[in-house]
């Protein structure tokens, strides 16, 4: 437990350190990485509480068929997938308004 939180925490040092293009696309692969693995994770959960379960089955069938999408360009899958990306640059945006 200890080594993966002291990865972490380089991991963090190191991002917080790095400037310009470098950053924007480790923010871009962080959000993109965020939006492919944990949106879907989330997105069952939430149908799970609200809506019962999953017709096709699982978290690992909605992935796969979230993947599929992903794939064949379905725009509600893309817009899951860049979601968090966006929500950034909608954080950057305020920030930027409320110092300015």
């Amino acid at each position: 437990m200890i080594n993966l939180s002291n990865r972490m925490r380089r991991m963090a040092l190191y991002y917080r350190g790095a400037r310009g293009l470098w950053r924007e696309l480790l923010s871009a692969t962080i959000c993109l990485g965020l939006g492919v693995l944990v949106m879907p994770c989330l997105i069952f959960a939430a149908g799970r509480v609200v809506l019962g379960p999953y017709a096709h089955g699982n978290l690992l069938a909605l992935w796969r068929d979230y993947l599929q999408g992903l794939i064949s360009g379905s725009d509600a899958d893309w817009c899951i997938a860049i979601g968090p990306y966006l929500l950034l640059w909608l954080l950057r945006g305020g920030r930027r308004l409320l110092h300015n």
